[in-house]
């Protein structure tokens, strides 16, 4: 009965050991300390113990359920307190090779700025930017978009005042060029990259938010063959030397003559004239606002889409990709 005692110590203290959580924990209770547990039992098998044992058996079992019930109680505290629970898990080989982190990147539309700022700055462009929060005068009034036209509805434009008027957050990049004009004497050579707001419901060509890529460059005697060739230098660098260029007749207010610029490439299996932006010489009614003299200076402009670009360079067909921040597609690029 003296070994039951020494066997019943090994048993207890080593499922007592294994135990991690509360449940556990109180499986190990009923076992050994509930009203039919183990030491319980022990300490009930008194009656069967010869006489001259008694005494050394009674108070070895006495002993082993004091022990029992104080490790039971430090293990409840422990928990309790939230203590880190020794884990059962094989060692850690130290020596086995770590798993090499995961580099980061910049995001493909990240990467298209940079390479537009790039191309237009071996040009001779400076890269400016421009507030995302704008007033009506220089989103419409300044680049000749009278107030009945329908791109001032506010069902088209973010409004930040009740009922629209005042400000809004700006739906073109082209307020950038008016920022600049107004502060800058000609001659003028620029380029503005920045996000743009239209209210456009999402599918795989519209979205909310998207980035655009706006040129302007103003001289004396700045032509359409000055603009055209800037354009077929920007497609042959971003799209390669067998890149085409072709000019469609179009209309914008800022700018007469207007122009939509198309860049012939190829897509998946076969060759496609695709609309990247729009473009023309700047109206003078522009160059009056911003005080330049129209009789003495001209010049040209144009709007690219830059997610549009890097959708065509890339492959990419649905724009809601780019915003989603899923880190399978993004790590494509």
């Amino acid at each position: 009965m003296l070994d039951r005692i020494a066997q019943l110590e090994s048993e207890a203290m080593a499922d007592l050991g294994a135990v991690f959580d509360a449940d556990a924990l109180e499986q190990f209770r009923i076992k050994y300390l509930g009203s039919k547990g183990a030491v319980k039992a022990l300490l009930g098998s008194i009656k069967d113990v010869p006489k001259d044992e008694k005494r050394a058996f009674g108070q070895g079992a006495n002993a082993l359920c004091e022990k029992v019930q104080q490790q039971f109680d430090e293990k409840k505290a422990s928990l309790s307190a939230g203590a880190p629970a020794q884990s059962t898990d094989p060692t850690i080989d130290v020596t086995v090779p770590g798993l090499p982190p995961r580099m980061g990147r910049e995001h493909i539309i990240t990467q298209t700025i940079s390479e537009l700022s790039e191309v237009f700055g071996r040009m001779g462009f400076d890269i400016v930017t421009g507030p995302e929060v704008e007033d009506e005068y220089h989103n419409f009034v300044a680049l000749n978009i009278p107030r009945e036209h329908p791109a001032r509805d506010p069902l088209d434009n973010f409004y930040l005042d009740h009922e629209g008027g005042g400000h809004l957050l700006r739906s073109q990049t082209s307020t950038i060029q008016i920022r600049v004009m107004e502060t800058t004497p000609p001659p003028v050579r620029v380029v503005a990259t920045g996000r743009v707001y239209r209210p456009d419901e999402h599918d795989a060509t519209h979205y909310s938010m998207f980035h655009q890529v706006e040129g302007l460059y103003v001289d004396r005697e700045v032509s359409m063959v000055d603009l055209k060739t800037t354009l077929i230098q920007f497609a042959h660098a971003m799209f390669g030397v067998d890149a085409d260029v072709k000019l469609v007749p179009s209309y914008f207010p800022f700018t007469e003559p207007s122009a939509e610029l198309y860049v012939k490439m190829q897509l998946r299996d076969k060759v496609e004239w695709i609309e990247i932006g729009g473009c023309g010489l700047v109206d003078p009614a522009v160059f009056e606002q911003v005080g330049y003299d129209p009789e003495e200076w001209t010049g040209f402009a144009f709007g690219l889409g830059i997610e549009r670009l890097a959708m065509r360079k890339y492959g990419i067909t649905d724009i809601r990709w780019l915003f989603e921040n899923d880190v399978r597609f993004l790590r494509q690029f």
